[in-house]
């Protein structure tokens, strides 16, 4: 199907809004800062509290949302920003954390991991891992329940997500799903060329909001050396066994250039026994979710994941 109106002219204005030279840079500087404009924030949440999670290399700043802190505990999501490595923080994704807490009714911890290029890989995969880590480890303080925790990403928190996912297989704590929300899946193959085994590269690589062009800066920020892009924290789906890792949600989007990737890593999970469903949004771009103000079609992105966590998350009905 094409691209929906709606969407067609919310990318034109972002972009002809957009500073000269940000299209080759992260777009979601032009989308976020829209956000704000419009005052576009997310649902009322019982608790909302900012959190510093220890580490090696410094405090990583959290914040927990908390939909029913004076109930029984409930299950927990460890929500990972988007913004290519490089940008994004707990303000500019704080509508997404609100909107999955409110409407799932679970916990969200939101994670403000180290940016490139200051922090190279990996340091931003080292700090998802120790954050998920460290809710699993003080759910009694948080008010959740350790046994029923998932990892959620949207775009490079999705890649986040996912490499969190198979380094708790070995270093744990258990996860009950992993939701990668048009993940970044494989860092390999920039610049891209004709032979690319992800066609949604070329074919939509220009014009849908996030572009080809976008990606390979991304990857030339986040790379100190170009041959760290086949490292499964970087790639997961270069990950030499996929298998253990947690029942897994992919949302994907039609006019996405990451769509291929997203949906092959669906299916490179399932090969080996790992429950995963893919989503794709039909009409759907990079960058669409949280956008129900602005992109009604966004809801379709947003429904499963909700249903998802709710379902996943919850306490058993008694």
């Amino acid at each position: 199907m094409p691209l929906d109106p709606e969407t067609r002219a919310l990318i034109d204005e972002l972009v002809s809004g957009s500073p000269p030279g940000e299209a080759v840079g992260v777009p979601d500087a032009s989308l976020h800062s829209s956000l704000r404009e419009r005052r576009i924030v997310g649902p009322g949440v019982a608790l909302v509290r900012d959190l510093t999670i220890p580490s090696p290399a410094g405090g990583i700043p959290a914040r927990l949302y908390h939909p029913a802190p004076d109930n029984p505990a409930t299950g927990c999501a460890v929500f990972f920003h988007g913004g290519g490595y490089v940008f994004g923080n707990l303000d500019t994704h704080d509508h997404i954390a609100r909107l999955l807490a409110a409407e799932s009714r679970a916990a969200v911890v939101a994670v403000d991991y180290r940016l490139a290029p200051q922090h190279r890989f990996p340091a931003a995969v080292e700090d998802a891992f120790t954050a998920t880590r460290w809710v699993a480890e003080h759910a009694t303080r948080l008010g959740v329940d350790a046994a029923r925790l998932a990892v959620v990403g949207d775009s490079a928190g999705g890649g986040l997500a996912a490499a969190v996912a198979l380094l708790v297989r070995d270093g744990g704590p258990p996860l009950a799903a992993q939701v990668l929300i048009y993940p970044v899946i494989d860092l390999t193959g920039y610049p891209v060329t004709a032979d690319t085994p992800y066609p949604s590269r070329i074919a939509h690589g220009e014009g849908c909001f996030l572009t080809t062009a976008a990606m390979q800066h991304v990857v030339e920020q986040y790379l100190a050396d170009p041959a760290d892009a086949a490292d499964f924290r970087a790639s997961p789906i270069r990950a030499a066994d996929l298998s253990g890792a947690a029942p897994a949600l992919v949302v994907s989007a039609e006019f996405d250039p990451l769509r291929d990737e997203a949906e092959a890593y669906a299916r490179a999970l399932a090969a080996v026994g790992v429950p995963a469903t893919t989503v794709r949004i039909n009409g759907g771009v990079h960058g669409m979710f949280g956008l129900g103000p602005l992109l009604p079609l966004s809801r379709h992105a947003e429904l499963p994941v909700i249903a998802l966590l709710r379902d996943t998350l919850q306490p058993p009905q008694r």
